[in-house]
């Protein structure tokens, strides 16, 4: 999230009007409040499985902040259809494979388990359907011989903090074509 935020400066076509999560202890909260960027917070617990509600309750500061774009980063909640129609083709979602390969959790063991000799992330337009939506990039990195899934998680970030600002700023340019990095 941060790298995000940062990059939207200057000539950027783009500026962060909201960090919003779902765990109010979430450190990019802090981060983003030190850059004089609005926070929110709607905790997922209290839900209790009623996605209708958590997901009304996070519509209330999307709607007052106004955002063209949403940029999920570390938004480890399923959202509902409904949801994400309501913000059609204007949601994004960093996701840490080389999608289509490995939608939803555990990406990096899974990668290490097929014996996968290359491993890395994708930027993609948010559907209903899980890490399905058309991608607009990705970016690999090798798989090495020592590697476990916390080695290779930490050179995948690596490259999603490479990948998404770039992505951002050609998607709010206007540009959905497929960024090669």
């Amino acid at each position: 999230m941060v790298t995000l935020a940062q990059s939207m400066q200057g000539d950027h076509p783009a500026r962060p009007v909201l960090v919003l999560s779902n765990n109010p202890q979430a450190k990019g909260l802090e981060r983003a409040a030190e850059m004089g960027i609005p926070t929110a917070a709607v905790d997922h617990r209290p839900f209790k499985g009623d996605r209708t509600a958590f997901e009304a309750a996070l519509l209330q500061p999307l709607l007052e902040a106004r955002p063209d774009v949403l940029c999920l980063a570390g938004f480890m909640r399923i959202l509902t259809g409904g949801f994400i129609e309501r913000f059609h083709g204007r949601m994004l979602n960093i996701h840490p494979s080389l999608l289509p390969k490995y939608p939803g959790l555990n990406t990096h063991q899974r990668a290490l388990d097929a014996g996968d000799a290359q491993a890395g992330c994708s930027v993609h337009e948010v559907i209903a359907d899980l890490d399905a939506g058309p991608i607009l990039a990705q970016a690999t990195v090798p798989v090495l011989p020592d590697d476990t899934s916390e080695t290779l998680a930490a050179r995948v970030l690596e490259q999603e903090h490479r990948l998404y600002p770039a992505v951002l700023r050609r998607f709010a340019s206007g540009d959905r074509s497929l960024l090669t990095l």
